[in-house]
């Protein structure tokens, strides 16, 4: 039986994993989910970014990690292997998505960080598509691909391999277009459950408001809900957002399409569209321009008057570094 469950976590973070996403993905496909937002750039921007992240990155370290670590610790390896499954499945969790929560966090609330993970908010949609669409080098620097190197090495690479088994599929299941999670708020004797499940692990409503493109309606939180399999780190920290609802528009205000070569490799390759964030000389982070009405509608001899062009007032807001960087 141990053999057997073994084999499908280490299945699951090889083949698997790969299988899931395209299932996934091809259902979101069937029901029109991405809504025709997916365009030959951004099918390009997700392909690569899913390549580089998925299909590169993590095998290359693993490979010469695996080469090179018993060269230089000679002495550690199997060091662990005394550790009960369980327990070295408990603290590679916390210590794993703990970890990637302030990674993750500081690349919103640090400027200079911000435009290496700016890719992963860009698209509009939610979906198989762009879970993993990352920047090349936000994945470099992901310290969980080194991590899960050093505890094979060590002796805890079943225990690892479990809980990143378990941490995709939540990841995946929070970036879904399907909103699995509606049943438990829609009836009510499954609210317990719910108030449970969603202080708990990412869900659909709590990471899609993360990827919202505004704060104005109250559901959209790119200033919070950090985790990605865990949410109590959001709780725990005071950044969580819980109002059981789906944002209307994600991704970016400002996004113009960007070309997938400077979205997958900035600051090697730079962006063509004049003013992003990814072109040579952009901003570290661009200034939005908001229409502020100076009034919606007057009644005029019981009529109502809509507003013209000319009656609004265009302000610049700079996106403060807590409160408007996005994911």
């Amino acid at each position: 039986m141990i053999k057997f469950i073994e084999s499908i976590f280490v299945n699951l973070n090889g083949w698997g994993f790969v299988a899931i996403t395209f299932i996934l993905g091809i259902f979101e496909f069937s029901f029109g989910l991405y809504e025709k937002k997916w365009n030959r750039n951004e099918m390009f921007t997700d392909i690569a970014c899913y390549a580089s992240s998925k299909l590169l990155v993590p095998p290359v370290v693993g490979y010469f990690g695996l080469k090179m670590l018993p060269v230089i610790l000679p002495a550690y390896k199997d060091a662990l292997l005394w550790i009960p499954f369980a327990w070295g499945a408990f603290i590679i969790a916390i210590y794993d998505d703990l970890t990637q929560y302030w990674y993750h966090r500081l690349h919103h609330q640090l400027p200079w960080l911000w435009r290496f993970h700016r890719t992963h908010h860009s698209a509009n949609y939610m979906g198989m598509a762009m879970a993993s669409r990352q920047n090349i080098i936000y994945t470099i620097f992901f310290s969980q691909t080194y991590l899960t190197t050093i505890l094979v090495f060590v002796g805890l690479g079943y225990p690892a391999l479990f809980v990143k088994g378990i941490k995709s599929l939540i990841t995946l299941s929070a970036h879904s277009s399907i909103p699995w999670d509606k049943s438990f708020y829609k009836y009510k004797f499954l609210h317990p459950i719910a108030w449970v499940l969603e202080r708990t692990i990412s869900t659909p409503a709590t990471h899609h408001a993360h990827h919202a493109d505004t704060t104005d309606d109250g559901i959209g939180y790119y200033k919070g809900n950090f985790g990605n399999m865990f949410f109590i780190w959001d709780v725990i920290f005071g950044t969580a957002l819980i109002t059981r609802q789906y944002p209307k528009s994600y991704g970016i205000s400002h996004y113009e399409g960007d070309q997938w070569y400077a979205q997958l490799l900035w600051p090697i390759l730079k962006s063509k569209v004049p003013g992003s964030e990814l072109a040579a000389g952009g901003p570290i982070v661009r200034e939005d321009v908001y229409p502020v009405p100076a009034f919606e509608t007057e009644q005029l001899n019981g009529d109502s008057v809509q507003a013209d062009e000319e009656d609004f007032v265009f302000e610049v807001v700079p996106l403060a570094v807590n409160e408007e960087i996005k994911k």
